[in-house]
């Protein structure tokens, strides 16, 4: 297999899982506009008046943030990494692709207001993480893993789930007060 070493190569991984998660919202999902959803007045509603306990909130982040991590953090370790890589890559420009299409969708300009608050700030520290794991597949056997890079991810992981437990929440009650 080719060796990528740039990062317009892991780009063009990325955009046509975009492409294609819009054109899925776009044409192969359609009728599910019509249904209520995360977009939806009633549930911005009721995601703003909820209480977060922090103990459950933060269990349920560690599943969902630190797992896909370490699936590709161990993967990064094997002889498929380059796979791996460019399977997240496509995955999470399809998530992306359809998540915005939905906000569009729903609610216009806002609902891209509404989904850059809800990144922010928690993953100015996520992205950091992967992308440190994603140029380690991509230029392996150039670059090796070291300690470094061990303290980097794992310290800017933690730092992400501490400013999605406890900053996120007040930034997008204070945005959704506003909407």
């Amino acid at each position: 297999m080719k060796r990528f070493h740039s990062r317009k190569e892991m780009f063009a991984f990325f955009m046509p899982g975009f492409l294609l998660g819009i054109l899925y919202i776009n044409f192969a999902v359609k009728q599910y506009f019509a249904e209520p959803g995360i977009f939806s007045s009633y549930f911005l509603k009721q995601y703003a008046s909820a209480d977060i306990i922090v103990e459950e909130y933060t269990i349920y982040l560690l599943r969902i943030r630190i797992v896909p991590f370490a699936l590709l953090t161990g993967l990064a370790f094997t002889k498929v990494r380059k796979i791996a890589a460019i399977a997240f890559l496509f995955w999470t420009g399809f998530s992306s692709g359809m998540l915005l299409t939905m906000a569009v969708a729903g609610m216009g300009v806002k609902g891209i207001i509404l989904c850059v608050a809800g990144i922010v700030p928690h993953f100015l520290c996520y992205i950091p993480s992967y992308i440190v794991v994603l140029w380690y597949c991509w230029t392996y056997p150039a670059n090796r893993w070291n300690k470094q890079k061990t303290v980097f991810a794992a310290l800017m992981m933690l730092l992400g789930l501490v400013l999605e437990v406890y900053v996120n929440p007040v930034l997008m009650k204070g945005l959704l007060g506003t909407l």
